[in-house]
């Protein structure tokens, strides 16, 4: 088969979130399955990678050139365009988006189009990857009046359904789009022109990260106001689990942690527990549960209810550490208790990788009291490093994390119902024979890319056969 990646990120080039590790990882494991792949990405300042220059093109009135690497049996594209991607973030600084994002991407999914006929890449299916690739299949089907797409399926992969890519009624005309299109059947989204919007009205199929992901955004309180426009398209919609890459994350040889170790090696994993607690300034004391954050700090997340926790955790004798950059107001609650329980929790605001690595490695309990969470990511990375999850009920979490198998569920967005869950686990967490019997077990748990990739293929082929 041969297949054309359109994503706005991807590791190990650029990233702002879990989408780049997803667009990073499907690639090369559709390409071990004998596949044909080809990504395209915007190339940001922050790309790196040394790129051969493969052809100039001239889309929007712009010179935008199509740069390439070859790795892992894929074929990467470039789309380089320096007035609107050579700039110090992706989609926008701390005081927000970019004021020209409709123009940007309305150039990327323009270049993508043209470059693939000009490289006569013809392929059976061109995936895309959130908003900023949302137009590849309205384009196709509405704008290019070119034989040479006939035939071409596409699949559009909802990440996180609340990012719409809106603009104004002006933006879906400077896209090429005609006045018909501006009914709410089709592009207009609540008086805006959503690029999301236009990615699920004309899609073959649409996928999103979990399968009860699928189900909740089908839902008013989920579905950010497109939930009509996806239960009309329910037969087309599909939920795979996304996987994680344990060439990446593998505690036996991760340089980021004092102590490597295995499932057959869990005393090393004590001692990275007692080498962070050091490092946090929180007591060294094997004995004591400790829990782990590792997030971005958002209402979306559950940091709401986390805080709100907070007294009650350190009452019940328990440690936690946090880790994570994110919305001013809860930079500074975590900064007044790690104040006011100082020796008994750790906070650190920012992004630091190797931090990261040895809290997975290190706690025994991750903490993931998300509102609501497509898939997830980090409860797989914290089975693997032999963490047990304490998680929320929704998305992804609800489709990977099994109450009291492979951690802790609560189902409740409380403070009371995630304090009742976190008691739970640390009661359980005293007898040491039920609790290493669930580490060892979550270690074991598979959650690699081969088994997303094969579903993935499934779709494509679903895809390919509908009229």
């Amino acid at each position: 088969m041969e297949i054309v990646i359109v994503t706005p990120e991807m590791v190990p080039f650029a990233k702002t979130g879990g989408l780049a590790d997803v667009c990073g990882a499907l690639p090369k494991e559709l390409a071990k399955l004998k596949n044909k792949v080809y990504t395209f990405m915007p190339k940001y300042k922050a790309v790196q990678v040394k790129t051969e220059k493969e052809l100039e093109l001239i889309v929007e009135n712009e010179e935008v050139f199509i740069e390439k690497v070859e790795s892992d049996g894929v074929i990467y594209y470039f789309v380089a365009c320096p007035k609107y991607f050579d700039r110090d973030f992706l989609y926008g600084t701390k005081d927000g988006d970019y004021p020209d994002n409709d123009r940007r991407f309305i150039l990327f999914n323009r270049a993508v189009l043209l470059a693939i006929k000009e490289f006569k890449i013809k392929p059976d299916i061109i995936h895309c990857h959130d908003w900023q690739a949302g137009l590849i299949s309205g384009y196709i089907k509405r704008v290019f009046k070119d034989p040479f797409y006939d035939g071409i399926k596409t699949v559009f992969t909802i990440h996180n359904i609340g990012y719409q890519g809106l603009f104004s009624k002006d933006a879906m005309l400077l896209a090429g789009f005609s006045e018909d299109e501006w009914h709410y059947e089709r592009l207009e989204y609540w008086g805006k022109f959503s690029f999301l919007k236009a990615g699920l009205v004309y899609s073959d199929i649409i996928t999103t990260v979990s399968p009860t992901y699928s189900e909740e955004i089908k839902t008013e309180e989920f579905g950010y106001g497109l939930e009509g426009v996806l239960r009309a398209k329910s037969n087309s919609l599909f939920g795979i689990i996304n996987g994680i890459d344990y060439t990446y994350w593998q505690p036996e040889n991760d340089k980021a942690i004092p102590y490597n170790y295995d499932e057959k090696t869990l005393d090393n994993k004590i001692k990275n527990k007692l080498y962070l607690q050091k490092e946090m300034g929180i007591a060294e004391d094997e004995n004591i549960f400790l829990i782990g954050m590792v997030t971005r700090l958002s209402d979306q997340k559950g940091l709401d209810i986390t805080a709100d926790s907070i007294d009650e955790i350190v009452n019940l004798g328990i440690q936690f550490v946090v880790l994570g950059t994110g919305e001013d107001k809860y930079h500074k609650i975590f900064g007044e208790l790690a104040e006011k329980y100082k020796g008994k929790i750790g906070v650190n605001i920012k992004f630091d990788d190797s931090l990261a690595r040895r809290i997975y490695a290190s706690c025994d309990s991750f903490l993931i009291p998300s509102r609501y969470e497509p898939c997830g990511l980090t409860q797989m990375v914290a089975l693997k490093y032999g963490t047990i999850p304490i998680v929320r009920k929704t998305g992804g979490l609800a489709d990977t994390i099994r109450d009291s198998e492979n951690g802790f569920v609560f189902f409740d967005y409380t403070k009371d119902a995630l304090v009742s869950c976190i008691k739970k686990a640390g009661d359980c967490f005293m007898d040491k024979k039920i609790w290493n019997h669930m580490v060892k077990k979550g270690m074991k748990e598979d959650f690699g890319w081969a088994r997303s990739a094969e579903e993935y293929l499934r779709i494509y082929k679903i895809a390919i056969h509908k009229d």
